[in-house]
């Protein structure tokens, strides 16, 4: 399953000091409820992403709980202020433990 699941961040590169920017996230993954039959009738194991992170220089800045109500391929966008330059680094956390990561570094002037 881990091949499949491919994690995108969208952000600007450069702001100025100060500056609020859009951070948005997408990440490839079925994201099944546990609720829903296979053909034979049996239901389908649940397999989602039960957490998002977001820090910015080593330090969080967002973490949010998802449920199985989230759609398959979540989508997460938020606004940060960014005082300087640094590293944003975003972790998924999947029910079998498994952790998917992006980083982003962004320049202020």
């Amino acid at each position: 399953m881990a091949a499949n699941v491919k994690p995108r961040v969208r952000m600007p590169a450069t702001a100025k000091a100060g500056d609020i920017i859009e951070v948005k996230t997408l990440i490839s993954h079925p994201m099944e409820s546990g609720q829903r039959k296979d053909s034979a009738g049996k239901l389908v194991p649940r397999h989602i992403i039960n957490k998002f992170t977001a820090s910015f220089n080593g330090k969080e800045i967002l973490s949010v709980d998802w449920y199985p109500a989230i759609s398959a391929n979540p989508y997460q966008s938020f606004f940060v202020r960014v005082p300087e330059s640094g590293l944003f680094e975003f972790a998924w956390i999947d029910d079998d433990g498994t952790i998917y990561k992006a980083e982003q570094q962004v320049s202020v002037s």
